[in-house]
């Protein structure tokens, strides 16, 4: 049985469901490749439009399996050390490649988000989360470092530096009213209501042309990494004007005009 199911819930929405369910949807060799193959097959999908990122069951991911992740692939021939580099680098792969596909990810949290599943949660573009949602930078009470999978870059950025070193430093669960209150999610939900609400956030994203919300997206985490605001308008500048160019920006001014839906076709 697959551990990450690919569904279609409507027209240009992908939901990929990381389905171990017995373990909280903890995270094992086979599920982060199968997340990394979706992704792969996603990206060049052209009627893929927004991925909607949750779990199976009361839970959305409790990161590692502790009681054994697997191997990543093609490491049979390494040492020790090299393979466990080898499986460190296939888990942390994940995030550049969530921020890579041109289409947005929205993370619908579902319950617990704890290590490398609240790492996941971090690198989507948005986040919703239901009342029941619990987070935590959990790799610091077992031991390591809660400097994990993008996880020091990514949270100081969220919510800021001095609530991610406490966060981070006690590896302390914290409630969902909490991540909404410090900004880490933008929305909260019943739980019977949190896929309903992704789905409609996945429709205001897809009113926009496929290429102006892929340049976003990309334009958005650039400018994260950018030290000075004239690099950053410098990139926003050619992005206007690759985009001014396409036969979607001219729909969607047309059909401004004409107070009507625009028909995209990513040309």
């Amino acid at each position: 049985m697959a551990v990450v199911q690919r569904t279609q819930p409507r027209p240009g929405v992908v939901q990929l469901t990381l389905d171990r369910p017995d373990s909280l949807n903890s995270m094992t060799a086979e599920l982060v490749q199968s997340l990394h193959d979706h992704l792969d097959d996603i990206a060049v999908d052209p009627e893929a439009r927004v991925v909607i990122l949750t779990g199976a069951g009361r839970g959305f991911s409790a990161g590692l399996d502790l009681r054994g992740y697997g191997s990543a692939p093609h490491t049979a021939h390494l040492g020790p050390t090299q393979t466990g580099f080898a499986v460190q680098k296939h888990i942390a792969s994940l995030i550049p490649h969530l921020r890579s596909i041109p289409q947005p990810v929205i993370a619908a949290v579902n319950g617990p988000a704890a290590g490398g599943g609240f790492a996941l949660v971090l690198g989507s573009d948005i986040r919703l989360a239901a009342r029941s949602a619990r987070f935590n930078a959990a790799f610091v009470r077992i031991g390591l470092s809660a400097c994990d999978i993008g996880t020091s870059w990514l949270l100081p950025r969220l919510v800021g530096a001095s609530r991610s070193q406490e966060l981070m430093l006690t590896g302390r669960v914290f409630d969902a009213d909490e991540a909404y209150r410090i900004g880490l999610v933008v929305e909260l939900h019943d739980d019977d209501a949190l896929l309903a609400a992704a789905l409609a956030k996945a429709d205001q994203v897809m009113a926009n042309a496929p290429f102006g919300v892929a340049l976003t997206k990309e334009g958005m985490w650039t400018a994260l990494e950018i030290p000075g605001m004239q690099a950053a308008i410098d990139l926003e500048n050619r992005q206007q004007i690759m985009v001014s160019a396409t036969r979607d920006h001219r729909e969607a001014m047309t059909a401004f005009v004409e107070r009507r839906p625009p028909e995209f076709t990513n040309s």
